[in-house]
């Protein structure tokens, strides 16, 4: 099965603290409208995590899926660091 048309992102776990769930939190630059600059945006997106791998201050990533419950979308693919 191929998975080249779902997103995968990067970020870092903020919480590890459910079962089978951790909160990543996401930073993007974008561009401001008005001043030019680049700021940073960030969100959380929680995750499911099949394993309980991942712990808090690891770098992950993760990439679109089912919905597991009300708030996971998303399913743990590996640890970066």
């Amino acid at each position: 099965m191929s998975t080249s048309f779902k997103r995968t992102l990067t970020g870092e776990v903020t919480s590890d603290k459910a079962s089978k769930t951790i909160v990543v939190k996401v930073d993007r630059k974008t561009m401001h409208p008005k001043y030019n600059k680049f700021v940073t945006t960030s969100k959380k997106y929680h995750c499911h995590d099949e394993k309980e791998l991942a712990s808090t201050g690891n770098l992950v990533t993760i990439i679109e899926s089912k919905p597991h419950s009300k708030l996971k979308r998303w399913e743990l693919v590996s640890i970066v660091k």
